[in-house]
């Protein structure tokens, strides 16, 4: 099968054909174009396929050196020392599984359901699938079809729908000579069009591949952070293990077994294998929290990323306001009887079809009526702007855009109709018409009757979030496709900060220009789907996080390229496919729920990740230690694993399920290692002096083993105090549960784990570095805090 490249070669060496739309393309024609790949076909989603996923969380530097770890263990009989795999198993599982997950949301994605066209070839009109179109067809469109290639009008007149353009459902007149894009919808008319772009060339299948790709190397704060670390330790353990082993196996002529089993006892205590389960896991309940508040999470990582936000991104419509329209006010000139026209606006909207949100609005409205009927009724057009109906008592009423309505008399009333605009209405004109109404451009003079004033409706709600999201120091921009002065009225309304700053967006033409105006306004009208991705991109370059809202196919590129994606479920299924998160029931007010979840996640995360990374430091400084001093490891695997089960793994996972709403601080990573510091420290020091001392006196290898696993149990378990606090009855319930089971594992599992009975003398040494502890632990804490401080300072002053 032939790459993109080599198709796209091949298509540019089509000979172009300008057939005779009476004619259309011959047999042979078509022929050339499919053996040249210039036919419509649908182009695949540029997703990683399955098996990619699967090696990609496979074969990974970490998985390898497990693996070698393990193959090591096997070889020397050392089964009980590897309990660390099924952490790996889960973590490799859990990656494939929501990677897998995300490929099917994406794959599901569909911006073309036009499954047969009518087209002409040989003089003849056939209906053919859309896949068999090929480049210079000469295509029939009449209303209700979905256009399946770019196209432009050879012979007669369309009206378009291409919301996916303006992001606004508004009629659109094409022409001969005018272009079509594919996936716009004929609302009426019909008309010959020759195709100019098909396939992977048309603007719907290039919206398709950008929707779908996979977004490399963003990825949220904590995981950055994480995998920053593993990459670290993935550096330092190959020569510490290695000369370990050497210096073990060769130098102090330890046994093989012996010998491996050190090794990996300190390459095992240098990486934080549990603490991507612990996110994973974490991630997952909050997206079973979320999911009974009614918001569905397509992305996991999108939770830490939400709480993380300092600019969002939101639409006018669907997130300010509601979807639908609402009568506001109705203004009658002077004189005139307001309840005789409201009751003539009733028998008119009551005539109408039910067939746009403005009729749904003025049928809700004007209920009271007269009764007259309609002889004849004419549906609004956006070529004439207006729509009419001539009443059984044979007056005839139009009712439209102010300009298109009034004419000559638009002047006249232009100030008013302004000051309504300017209150952020839609103002319609209701008027008798003198002439005889027909189809097409008025053009006899009007009676005025009513200026009706709508609106979409703030959303209940709406307030209280713009308002939850300023206190939290998230900017908020409103970018849409609608009027800018229009939404700006709106968006001050609903009690967005900084609103009274707008853009028009079609004046937006240079990169420059949208660097610049991210920073100077906030609300952004007439904005295409381009810009909204531009818009995005250039607040990223801000060095922002954003999180963009969107309900509609020309959200896609934008949301695509947002750091989170939030999408409302009454909107397009294009929409809610890209979007990383969900909100079922289309409400904005869950957003601060969801904030708080995300809060709930990385607070405890981080909180946590210390627990671990005071192995690792342990670990490592102990492992060039013994390196240093050609020392043997004092720990073996399994007293590792026993150490992390009971001070890290279970309370890790409980503390990471608390609430927790307190604002995101600092660095992930800068945070955690100010917790673990001091206590890494500590670790080491009490172990390494236990370990010279034990040297001095003789102590027997399995004494003084057993001996550093109680000493660091001891740290774990004065760390995991700290981290614990404030203690409530669950945290003292978690504390006494969690000693209780060390202490179990300690005298009754002791030959699994390792642990062996204590000579006195060890025992004494013991206890007096055990007594320590305390200490060295609170005056090392206070050492770095007080430099972290100093540094901190610094750098709020510079």
């Amino acid at each position: 099968m032939k790459n993109s490249e080599e198709i796209k070669e091949t298509v540019r060496h089509i000979e172009r054909i300008q057939a005779n739309p009476a004619q259309g393309l011959t047999a042979e024609q078509v022929q050339k174009r499919f053996d040249g790949n210039a036919y419509n076909y649908k182009v695949e989603s540029s997703t990683l396929s399955v098996s990619e996923i699967v090696r990609s969380n496979v074969f990974t530097y970490f998985n390898l050196v497990f693996a070698v770890i393990a193959v090591l263990l096997a070889i020397v009989g050392a089964w009980s020392d590897m309990m660390f795999l099924p952490i790996i198993v889960a973590n490799t599982c859990i990656g494939i599984v929501q990677e897998v997950h995300s490929k099917h949301v994406l794959d599901k994605l569909s911006l073309l359901n036009a499954p047969q066209s009518v087209v002409i070839r040989d003089g003849q009109k056939k209906k053919i699938p859309a896949e068999e179109l090929v480049l210079d067809d000469v295509v029939e469109f009449g209303a209700g079809s979905q256009i399946p290639a770019d196209a432009v009008i050879l012979e007669g007149e369309l009206q378009v729908n291409e919301s996916l353009i303006t992001g606004e459902a508004d009629e659109i007149e094409k022409k001969e000579g005018d272009s079509l894009l594919s996936g716009s919808f004929v609302v009426s008319g019909t008309a010959l069009a020759r195709l100019e772009k098909v396939g992977r060339d048309s603007y719907i299948s290039k919206l398709t591949l950008q929707a779908t790709k996979s977004k490399k190397g963003e990825q949220s704060e904590m995981i950055r952070s994480l995998n920053y670390l593993i990459m670290v330790m993935g550096i330092i353990i190959i020569p510490i293990g290695i000369a370990l082993f050497v210096q073990s196996c060769i130098y102090n002529e330890g046994t093989q077994h012996d010998s491996i089993t050190g090794m990996v006892a300190a390459i095992i205590g240098m990486i934080p294998e549990g603490l991507y389960l612990l996110s994973s896991v974490a991630m997952a309940v909050s997206s079973v929290r979320l999911a009974q508040k009614k918001v569905l999470i397509h992305d996991m990582k999108c939770i830490e990323t939400l709480a993380r936000v300092n600019v969002l991104c939101v639409d006018k419509t669907g997130t300010i306001t509601e979807p639908g329209m609402h009568v506001y006010d109705v203004e009658v000139p002077e004189g005139e009887d307001n309840e005789k026209i409201c009751r003539i606006i009733g028998d008119f909207a009551a005539a109408q079809a039910k067939d746009n949100a403005t009729m749904e609005a003025l049928k809700e409205r004007f209920t009271d009526r007269n009764g007259v009927g309609a002889k004849e009724v004419f549906s609004f057009s956006s070529a004439t702007k207006y729509s009419g109906a001539v009443m059984a008592d044979g007056k005839s009423y139009v009712l439209g855009a102010p300009e298109f309505v009034l004419r000559g008399q638009f002047e006249e009333y232009q100030e008013q109709i302004s000051r309504y605009s300017s209150k952020g209405y839609r103002v319609l004109v209701f008027a008798e018409y003198e002439g005889e109404l027909q189809r097409g451009a008025l053009t006899e003079p009007v009676k005025l009757l009513s200026f009706i004033m709508l609106a979409n409706p703030i959303r209940k709600g709406a307030r209280e979030t713009f308002s939850y999201f300023a206190e939290n120091e998230v900017d908020i921009k409103v970018i849409s496709g609608d009027n800018p002065l229009t939404v700006s009225v709106i968006a001050q309304e609903a009690g967005i900060a900084g609103a009274e700053r707008y853009v028009d967006a079609s004046t937006l033409k240079e990169k420059a220009d949208y660097y610049r105006a991210v920073e100077e306004y906030t609300v952004f009208g007439r904005v295409t789907p381009e810009q909204k991705r531009m818009l995005v991109q250039a607040i990223k370059a801000h060095k922002k996080t954003v999180a963009m809202t969107g309900d509609g196919v020309n959200d896609v590129l934008a949301l695509k390229d947002a750091d989170c994606s939030v999408a409302m479920a009454s909107g397009s299924d294009a929409a809610s496919n890209v979007a990383q998160l969900v909100l079922l029931d289309s409400d904005f007010a869950r957003m601060p729920s969801v904030v708080a979840e995300g809060r709930r996640v990385v607070n405890n995360i981080e909180r946590t990740a210390s627990l671990y990374i005071v192995k690792n430091i342990f670990s490592m400084l102990l492992a060039v230690f013994s390196v240093i001093l050609m020392l043997d490891y004092p720990l073996e695997p399994s007293q590792v694993s026993l150490i992390s089960m009971f001070t890290i793994g279970i309370p890790s996972f409980i503390l990471a399920l608390e609430p927790n709403k307190n604002p995101i601080r600092g660095k992930f990573l800068v945070n955690v290692l100010v917790r673990a510091l001091p206590a890494g420290l500590t670790d080491f020091i009490v172990v390494s002096g236990l370990v010279l001392f034990c040297r001095e006196f003789s102590i027997d290898p399995d004494c003084l083993s057993t001996s550093c696993t109680i000493l660091v149990a001891i740290v774990g378990f004065m760390i995991l105090y700290r981290i614990a606090k404030p203690m409530n009855t669950g945290h003292i319930i978690m504390m006494i549960g969690v000693i209780i089971g060390w202490v179990f594992c300690m005298l009754f599992m002791s030959n699994l784990f390792g642990i062996t009975g204590i000579s006195k003398q060890c025992a004494m040494l013991m206890l007096i570095f055990a007594i320590i502890t305390e200490p060295v632990l609170r005056y090392l804490s206070m050492f770095v805090e007080r430099i972290y401080g100093f540094f901190s300072r610094n750098s709020a002053k510079n």
